[in-house]
C-alpha cells in the first residue's frame, strides 16, 4: 500500500484492507511474576493492537517484559515481591511451526533462556527472536538510529537488490586478485638476489654430476689405495703358494689327482676321491685367479688418487651445504631449479596480475557508481515521502532528509576514484548513508541518534516504518510512547499511520490517546487492582461497547460506573485516564467531543511539551465535558475511525 493510500486526505474514508498475517508475527505473550503481574496473557491480532488503562497499570510492563523474551538483559528487580523467579514466555508464528521463547530471572540473580525446549544463551536468544519483533520506545536505541540499518532501508526502499549483488560479485572478485597479487609481493631486488642464489646451486649442483653412492665407492677406492703395497706383497705370497715352480699347491694338487685316477682304475672306491681332489683343483684354479684380479685393482696411480680425493672433497662440501647424501643433494638441485623457475616467471605474473587488479578496480567503481547514482535518486523520493508523513504527524515545518555521501578513503586503505575524488568502498558499496531531522523552523538537520525528544524520535520512526512498510521484513513493531508530546488534533493522523502501518505488519502500541486507541483492530485495557492485600495486574480484550467506554475514559470524562457498565473499582476514573501535564497544565488538544469527530484537525493543533510555552498549553486545555455526553464523544470518536478506513459503522 502505497502511503497516499494509506493515509489518505483528511477526512477521506479509505479501504479497510486487511491486516497482512506475516509469518513470524507475535501470537501470545505470557508473564508471570514480573512485578505487579501475578499471571497474564496476551493473546495479540495481525494488524494494531492497542494498549490502554491507567497511569502505573503496567502497559510498559508489558512491553519491558517482551524486551526480556528478546534477549534483553536481566533485571532481578522486575521478579515480584515473594516469587522465586520472573518467568515470560512469548509464542511467535513461525513455519513449519510456531516458535517458544522463554525467558526466567530469578530473584537470586540467575537467568536463563530456552527455545522451544532446548535451554539456550541469552545471546542466542536474541539472535534467534530479535529480528522478530522492533520496540520503540521513549528513548531507547533502535535498529533505525544505526546507520547502517539505514543504508539497508534505503536500499530495501530502492530496490537495489541487484545492485547491491554486481556491488558484491565486483568487490569479491577484485578481493580474490588482490590476495593472489599479496602473493607476489616480493621486491624486485629481493628477487633478482634470490634468483642469483638459485642459479648458483643449480649450477653447482647440476656441474659435479652426482651419482647416488658415489662417495662409498670413493672412499672403499682411497682405502685401498693407502695399503696398496701391503695388498701386493701379500698376492705375490699367496701366487706363490698356489704356481711356485715344482713346489705350487696346484702342481701337488693335480699331482694327486692323477695318482688318485689310477688307484680308481684298480680300485673304483677311490673314483670318488678322484673327483673330490679334481674339484678342489678347479677351486684352486679360481681362487689364484682372483688373487691376480684383485692384486691388479690396486690403483698405484698417483694422479689418480689425488683426482679421487678432490671428488670425494667436493661431494662432502655440496652435502654440508645441500643434504646428508648424495640423493639429498640431488633432490635439493631439482627443487631450486624449479623456484628458479617459478621467480623467473614472477614478473610476468605481477605485471598481469596488477593489470587485472586495475581492471577489477575498475569494474568495482562501476558497481559503486551505479549503486551511488540509483541510491541518490531513491533517497530524495524517501526524504519526500517522509516529509509528507511527518508534516501529517503534526511537524509543520520539519524537515526529513536522507543523505548519501562517499566515504572518505584512507591513507593506507584501497580505494576507487568517483567524480575526482578517492572513494572508500566494502562490499555494500562506497557511501555513507545518513537519515537527518530539523523538526522545527530555523534548527539545522541532525542525525537521528541525536534527536533530543523522545516524542519526535518515536514519530519519525513511525513516519519511516510507514514510507517504508512493504521493504522491512520485521514481523511485529512495538511502539511504546509514541503519543509523547502530541495534542488531540495530530493524534489521529497518528492512529491513522500506525493502522496504515498495520497493514504490512503486526503492530502493538501503548497510548494514553483516544484518537490513536480508536484506530485499533484489537483493544486491549490494562488495570490494576488489590487481592488478598497485594496489587495485580489484570488484562482483558474490549468489545465495541467495552472500547466506546475505554475511550470516553481516555478522553477525560470518567464517566460513572453504572453508566460505563463496568463493576466498581475496574478503573478508569479521570485520576487515571488524566491529560497529560507539564507543570501542572493541561496539554491536551481539542476532542472530537469540541467539534466535527470525523475531522481530525491538522498539525496546527500539535502540542510539544518539551518546547511548549504554557500560555500555549492553557490555550491548548479543553473543558472536561462528563457523563453521558463524553460517552457520545467516545462513539462518535470510533465511528470516525472506522467510517476513515471504509468499515460500516456498526450502531451500538
Amino acid at each position: 500500500m502505497t502511503v497516499e493510500a494509506a493515509m489518505g486526505p483528511s477526512g477521506t474514508p479509505v479501504t479497510a484492507d486487511a491486516p497482512h498475517d506475516r509469518p513470524g508475527r507475535l501470537l501470545e505473550l505470557s508473564v508471570r511474576d514480573l512485578a505487579l503481574i501475578e499471571r497474564l496473557r496476551l493473546e495479540l491480532e495481525p494488524g494494531l493492537n492497542v494498549l490502554t488503562g491507567e497511569t502505573g497499570a503496567g502497559k510498559s510492563l508489558l512491553i519491558d517484559a517482551l524486551g526480556l523474551a528478546l534477549g534483553a538483559r536481566a533485571d532481578t528487580s522486575l521478579v515480584r515481591h515473594g516469587a522465586a523467579a520472573a518467568r515470560v514466555e512469548v509464542l511467535f508464528d513461525r513455519v513449519p511451526e510456531p516458535l517458544i521463547a522463554t525467558r526466567e530471572v530469578g530473584a537470586n540473580g540467575r537467568s536463563t533462556a530456552r527455545l522451544d525446549d532446548q535451554a539456550v544463551t541469552a545471546a542466542r536468544l536474541a539472535e534467534t527472536v530479535g529480528p522478530l519483533v522492533e520496540i520503540h520506545g521513549q528513548h531507547e536505541q533502535s535498529r533505525l538510529l544505526d546507520e547502517r540499518w539505514q543504508r539497508e532501508l534505503l536500499d530495501a526502499f530502492g530496490g537495489h537488490e541487484g545492485l547491491r549483488a554486481e556491488m558484491e560479485r565486483a568487490v569479491e572478485r577484485w578481493r580474490k586478485n588482490r590476495a593472489e597479487l599479496a602473493g607476489l609481493a616480493l621486491e624486485p631486488r629481493e628477487v633478482e638476489r634470490r634468483l642469483e642464489l638459485l642459479r648458483h646451486e643449480v649450477e653447482e649442483i647440476a656441474g659435479a654430476r652426482l651419482r647416488d653412492g658415489e662417495a662409498e665407492e670413493l672412499r672403499s677406492r682411497l682405502e685401498l689405495a693407502r695399503h696398496g703395497e701391503a695388498i701386493t706383497r701379500g698376492a705375490a705370497a699367496i701366487r706363490a703358494a698356489l704356481d711356485g715352480e715344482g713346489s705350487g699347491a696346484r702342481d701337488a694338487l693335480a699331482g694327486g689327482v692323477r695318482d688318485a685316477r689310477s688307484v680308481a682304475r684298480i680300485d673304483s672306491r677311490f673314483e670318488a676321491v678322484a673327483d673330490r681332489l679334481a674339484g678342489l683343483e678347479a677351486e684352486l684354479e679360481d681362487a689364484a685367479a682372483d688373487v691376480r684380479r684383485l692384486a691388479d685393482g690396486v690403483d698405484h696411480d698417483a694422479a689418480a688418487l689425488v683426482a679421487a680425493e678432490e671428488r670425494l672433497s667436493l661431494i662432502y662440501s655440496l652435502e654440508r651445504r645441500y643434504g646428508d647424501d648424495e640423493a639429498a643433494v640431488i633432490a635439493h638441485g631439482e627443487r631450486a631449479a624449479a623456484e628458479t623457475e617459478r621467480l623467473e616467471g614472477l614478473a610476468d605474473q605481477r605485471h598481469r596480475r596488477e593489470a587485472d587488479d586495475a581492471r577489477l578496480l575498475a569494474a568495482v567503481a562501476y558497481a559503486a557508481s551505479e549503486l551511488s547514482t540509483s541510491r541518490r535518486a531513491a533517497a530524495a523520493r524517501l526524504g519526500a515521502a517522509t516529509d509528507d508523513v511527518l508534516r501529517s504527524l503534526g511537524f509543520r515545518s520539519g524537515a526529513f532528509a536522507v543523505d548519501v555521501g562517499r566515504r572518505a578513503a584512507g591513507s593506507d586503505e584501497a580505494a576507487i576514484e568517483l567524480e575526482g575524488d578517492a572513494v572508500a568502498f566494502d562490499a555494500t558499496g562506497a557511501d555513507e548513508v545518513v537519515f537527518r531531522f530539523a523538526p522545527n523552523p530555523g534548527e539545522p538537520a541532525r542525525t537521528l541518534s541525536k534527536i533530543a525528544s523522545g516524542g519526535e524520535l518515536s514519530r519519525v520512526a513511525l513516519a519511516i516504518k510507514q514510507v517504508l512498510a512493504a521493504a522491512d521484513d520485521t514481523p511485529t513493531l512495538v511502539f511504546d510512547e509514541v503519543d509523547s508530546g502530541i495534542g488531540g488534533r495530530t493524534a489521529d493522523p497518528v492512529g491513522r499511520s500506525l493502522w496504515s502501518l498495520a497493514r504490512d505488519h503486526q503492530v502493538l502500541v501503548v497510548t494514553h490517546l483516544a484518537q490513536i486507541a480508536a484506530h485499533a483492530d484489537a483493544h486491549f485495557r490494562i488495570a490494576k487492582r488489590e487481592r488478598d492485600g497485594r496489587t495485580i495486574t489484570e488484562i482483558e480484550r474490549l468489545d465495541r461497547e467495552g472500547r466506546i467506554v475505554e475511550l470516553a475514559a481516555m478522553l477525560g470524562g470518567a464517566p460513572s460506573s453504572s453508566a460505563r457498565g463496568v463493576p466498581p473499582g475496574a478503573g478508569g476514573g479521570a485520576e487515571e485516564h488524566g491529560p497529560v501535564t507539564k507543570g501542572g497544565l493541561v496539554a491536551v488538544g481539542p476532542g472530537p467531543s469540541l467539534g466535527d469527530p470525523a475531522d481530525p484537525g491538522g498539525p496546527d493543533d500539535a502540542v510539544d511539551l518539551e518546547r511548549a510555552e504554557p500560555a500555549d498549553l492553557v490555550a491548548d486545555a479543553p473543558a472536561a465535558p462528563a457523563g453521558s455526553s463524553v460517552l457520545a464523544s467516545a462513539r462518535e470518536l470510533l465511528d470516525a475511525a472506522e467510517a476513515w478506513r471504509g468499515r460500516p459503522v456498526v450502531p451500538a
